[in-house]
Formats: structure tokens, C-alpha cells, sequence
């Protein structure tokens, strides 16, 4: 008895389940008018969306890192002819995620919006080239503590009020955030892509060309500071020791003259000429170690610059992304639709409850 009671409720239940079905199908059938007004409707607003959006331009560029192995072992090779180890390990700073790491931080962010830029002829700084085509200089003519603000390429920015820096770490920031992209093809890989989307195509193009000069120039500063110190410091004492050994040549050739036709019994007159004779000999040899010390001091720093060997630029026109209006028009009308008959829905279900 209790399973057959168990199977008649089980098929109630799935009838009244079909039944329910069938009855808000045929509900939500009878509102077809004010769905399809809705659809309507939400059809407009996404060709209204459509026709108001701004297009998105994508500038994309791709650099490899240069692999200095080979520079440091043949560097390796000739300093060993000398007994000199320089180290065969490359500085990994500027490799792989820490490079991607680098290109997206606020620092190199900033540097890049005050590098300069041309517009119109005129040397301006990349920021404030996204003020004008943002029509952002417009608006602050209407702020008087904003409109007489200037943006100068390479400024000192330790004369930056907090109104600058505030305006600059935003944009830094919102860029960042939603504009930048920097990704490495495959871990193993050297390539490195950067894509970078704006609303203006010329200030995408630029922007991303700019960025990676300036994670260049800070490579070369930060890594070849050493080897450029280095090589200072050697030139410097090869010139000292040259201006010595010139020195000591003269004396050599003045004690000479002093003694000539000398007595041989008086030894003792020759004895600056000798000490001169040893300074020369030093000086000589010290100089011979310091030049190849200078020549392997520049080979260092060839082999260390530059880090970037950039693959491909972009290249105008950029690529371009809009809504279509086909796209607004289907899909406005369809999450309108569908949010009619969600609404349509709540309102019956919350009558019955009431």
C-alpha cells in the first residue's frame, strides 16, 4: 500500500508540475506586448550605445631580450688570457618576469607620460598629449586651480605640487589597471608583447613606443653604471701613468745628457739616470696591464647594452575595436526581453504569495 501511495504522489506531483508549467508559459505568452515594447526599447538603447561608444584603439609591440651569455663567455675568454674573472652569470634583473614586472610598474608608467612627444610641431610630454585629445585642458579652464597646470617633458619632479602627482599617479594607476597589458609569449621565450588600448590611435602608438625607450634608457643606466665607472676610473689612471712614463723618459734622457762623457770611475753621477731607467720600466708595465684593462672594461660595456631589440612596432592604422550596432541592436533586445520576463516573473509570483 505504501508504495503505491508513494507513486501516486510522485505522478501528482509531476502533473501538477507540467500544469504549473503550461500555466505560466501561457502567462508569460499573454505579456508578449510588453515584452516585445521592451525588447524594442532595449534594442534603441544598444544602437543609442553603439553610436555614442568611443572606438578602442590596440597599439602592439613585441621586443626580445637580448641573451648576453655568449657576450659574457667570449669577455670570459680574453679576460682569462689575462688572469682576470669577470664571472660568466648575467644580471637576471632585467630577465623574463622581473622585465614584465618592470614595464608594468607606476614608476616606468610615469616616466613614460612625461617623456615627449611632437604634436602639431610642437615638443610636448605625453601627458599632456592625452590632455588635449581628452579634452581634459577644456574642461580645467572651467577649475582655476587646474588650468594653469603644465605637464613639461622630462620635468623635474621635484617641483611637482600635490596637484600634479595626485593627477599623474591616477592616470599611472588607470592605466595599469585597464589599458596595459604585458605578457611573454612562452616561458622559455625571450619575446616579450605589449599591448596597450586607448581611445585615441595616435596616443596609443606613441605611449607604447615611448614605454619601452624608457625601460631601455633605465636598463642602461642601472646596468651599465658599474662598467661606465669602471671604465672612467682606468682611463683616468692609464692617462696618469702615460703622463708618469712621459715623465720619466725625459728624466732617463736629461741624466743621460748630464753624464755624457762622464768619468767611469764616478758611478755615483749615474745613479739618477738608473733610478729614472727603473721608473720607466715600471710605468711601462703598469701602462701595458691598465690598457688591457681598458680594452676588456669596454667590451663589458658594449656587451651590456642595449637590453631591447624590439621585433615589431605599431604601425598606423591601429587595430580597432567597436560595438557594431547589429551587436547592439540584438543583444539590447534580447537582455531587455529577457529582463521584462524576469520582471514579469517576480510580479506574479510575489501576487500569489500576498
Amino acid at each position: 500500500m505504501n508504495e503505491n501511495n508513494a507513486t501516486n504522489n510522485d505522478e501528482i506531483s509531476l502533473k501538477e508540475l507540467i500544469e504549473k508549467a503550461k500555466e505560466w508559459f501561457s502567462y508569460l505568452l499573454s505579456q508578449w506586448k510588453i515584452v516585445l515594447i521592451f525588447g524594442i526599447l532595449g534594442s534603441l538603447l544598444g544602437l543609442t550605445y553603439s553610436l555614442i561608444e568611443k572606438p578602442m584603439y590596440t597599439a602592439t609591440l613585441s621586443f626580445g631580450l637580448e641573451d648576453d651569455k655568449g657576450g659574457v663567455s667570449s669577455s670570459a675568454a680574453i679576460a682569462s688570457q689575462f688572469g682576470i674573472d669577470i664571472g660568466g652569470k648575467s644580471n637576471g634583473l632585467f630577465n623574463g618576469q622581473n622585465l614584465i614586472i618592470l614595464l608594468k610598474s607606476r614608476n616606468m608608467i610615469e616616466k613614460t607620460l612625461l617623456s615627449p612627444s611632437i604634436y602639431n610641431g610642437k615638443k610636448i610630454s605625453i601627458l599632456e598629449l592625452y590632455l588635449i585629445n581628452n579634452n581634459v585642458r577644456e574642461e580645467w579652464t572651467q577649475k582655476p586651480n587646474l588650468k594653469l597646470l603644465q605637464f613639461l617633458p622630462n620635468p623635474d619632479r621635484s617641483k611637482f605640487s600635490r596637484a600634479h602627482d595626485s593627477i599623474i599617479g591616477s592616470l599611472a594607476l588607470s592605466i595599469l589597471k585597464n589599458s596595459l597589458t604585458v605578457s611573454q609569449i612562452e616561458k622559455k621565450s625571450s619575446v616579450v608583447d605589449i599591448e596597450f588600448k586607448a581611445e585615441n590611435e595616435q596616443f596609443a602608438k606613441v605611449f607604447t613606443e615611448n614605454l619601452v625607450m624608457v625601460v631601455s634608457d633605465f636598463y642602461v643606466q642601472t646596468k651599465s653604471t658599474k662598467a661606465k665607472i669602471n671604465l672612467f676610473i682606468l682611463q683616468k689612471q692609464t692617462d696618469s701613468i702615460r703622463g708618469e712614463l712621459n715623465g720619466a723618459i725625459t728624466g732617463v734622457a736629461v741624466a743621460n745628457d748630464n753624464t755624457f762623457m762622464l768619468n767611469p770611475a764616478l758611478n755615483v753621477r749615474r745613479a739618477p739616470s738608473a733610478r729614472r731607467q727603473v721608473d720607466v720600466q715600471a710605468n711601462t708595465a703598469i701602462l701595458t696591464e691598465l690598457v688591457k684593462q681598458t680594452e676588456l672594461a669596454k667590451v663589458t660595456l658594449r656587451k651590456e647594452t642595449p637590453l631591447i631589440q624590439v621585433i615589431d612596432k605599431p604601425i598606423l592604422p591601429l587595430k580597432k575595436e567597436k560595438f557594431g550596432k547589429a551587436a547592439g541592436i540584438v543583444l539590447g533586445g534580447i537582455l531587455a526581453g529577457f529582463l521584462m520576463v524576469f520582471l514579469l516573473i517576480i510580479r506574479r509570483f510575489l501576487k500569489h504569495v500576498v
